[in-house]
């Protein structure tokens, strides 16, 4: 197959700034393409698209001779390829490992690209988050592709990997399946048309160290070996290359350390993410853990309400923003207050409309020895920067 099979095309990506689009414009130059994109504005996202041309607010305004690739959230901004159609052209040039369910999936789909590449295959992927190790999040090896693939508006159904892997099933995405039963059923679908097959729920947590912390990383270690054992990878090999993986981007990430206040930012946005990175926090601090969550759907947050307060419950203090730029329509009465005032009495709660009001909050209250941990999907980063930034104030 020819290394720039993308080559002489011309693609214009509507919301490169997002976490799957900046890693399908990453590879589409690597593979040839010209690339050009817009987004709403600037996102963390943009920091690995270096040479490319965006364009920031107003309209999306490709160029004439530009194709043009639409992401979920900004379909009624322009017409063109949806992302999931175009992810499913890139699975089909190349023999491919794709990874879905509900959590764990990109840093799953990381320790497989991470040890394919560690141990001579010279893989591609395309991963929803910035993999340090790997250098961004997407690359252009030649070898096996691994891939993150998205249930939650079904377009993992469109891809034909050789290899499929599922690393659990939960419902949190109310908008696209009316039950857990649904959702499984749409995996099991999707599973059943894979050569090789993977479900991380069968297997056994990894009982060797790892460098990434958390009993769910054990999880998505298990899940990862399961893959490469089927790509041709010794088990030997791969967990010692596994053990070494450092993690990717947003997942429990040290923004910062400063006045003897760790601040982390996390990309955990339902309530068993945000469980499982609370409880890893809480098992590196003797001092208070303090939880700041933004929510981002506005149908999850009617749906989980009662859940994401519980989960939050797990720290000393928690703080909880308005809806922010959520990707679904605005439904009366469902905001951020929902969540906060689920969370459990006995927990300090603090009311932030806005993501500059939610760092101010976390610095009135941090104390040396605490822990913050930011979660969500969106922007809560620009909430941990902010407080790192004031600590040094």
């Amino acid at each position: 197959m020819s290394e720039r099979p993308l080559a002489g095309r011309r693609i214009y990506f509507v919301g490169i700034g997002g976490a799957g689009l900046s890693a399908y414009a990453n590879i589409s130059r690597a593979w040839g393409a010209e690339v050009r994109g817009w987004d709403v504005r600037e996102t963390i996202f943009l920091e690995a698209l270096e040479g490319i041309e965006v364009d920031i607010g107003g309209d999306p305004t490709p160029s004439g001779g530009f194709e043009v690739v639409v992401s979920a959230a900004h379909t009624d901004r322009s017409a063109g390829t949806r992302r999931g159609e175009f992810l499913a052209e890139l699975v089909s040039l190349r023999r491919s490992i794709v990874v879905g369910g509900a959590h764990g999936k990109t840093t799953t789909a990381a320790m497989i690209a991470h040890v394919l590449r560690e141990l001579g295959d010279d893989p591609a992927w395309i991963i929803g988050g910035v993999v340090p190790q790997l250098g961004g999040n997407a690359g252009s090896g030649d070898g096996w592709l691994v891939v993150e693939g998205d249930e939650s508006d079904r377009s993992i159904g469109l891809l034909r990997p050789e290899i499929a892997v599922v690393t659990n099933v939960e419902l949190d995405h109310h908008a696209a399946y009316g039950s857990q039963a649904e959702l499984s059923d749409f995996f099991e679908s999707w599973l059943a048309a894979a050569p090789e097959v993977v479900r991380g729920w069968e297997l056994e947590p990894v009982s060797f160290e790892l460098a990434v912390p958390g009993e769910h990383n054990r999880r998505n270690a298990a899940a990862a070996l399961a893959a490469l054992e089927l790509a041709g990878i010794t088990r030997a090999a791969a967990e010692e290359s596994v053990a070494g993986f450092s993690g990717v981007g947003r997942r429990f990430e040290l923004v910062g350390d400063r006045q003897g206040i760790s601040v982390y930012d996390d990309y955990g946005h339902n309530p068993t993410e945000i469980a499982a990175t609370l409880r890893t926090a809480r098992a590196r601090t003797e001092g208070r853990l303090i939880a700041v969550y933004q929510p981002h759907v506005y149908e999850r947050t009617r749906q989980l309400a009662t859940e994401l307060g519980a989960a939050l419950g797990l720290a000393d203090m928690a703080v909880v923003t308005d809806i922010v730029d959520g990707r679904d329509a605005p439904r009366p009465g469902v905001t951020g207050k929902l969540v906060l005032d689920r969370v459990p009495k006995g927990v300090r709660r603090g009311w932030a409309p806005t993501l500059a009001s939610a760092s101010e909050i976390a610095l009135h209250w941090a104390r040396p020895g605490d822990v913050v941990v930011t979660l969500g999907v969106g922007e809560p980063w620009r909430i941990a920067r902010a407080i790192v930034e004031g600590l040094a104030e």
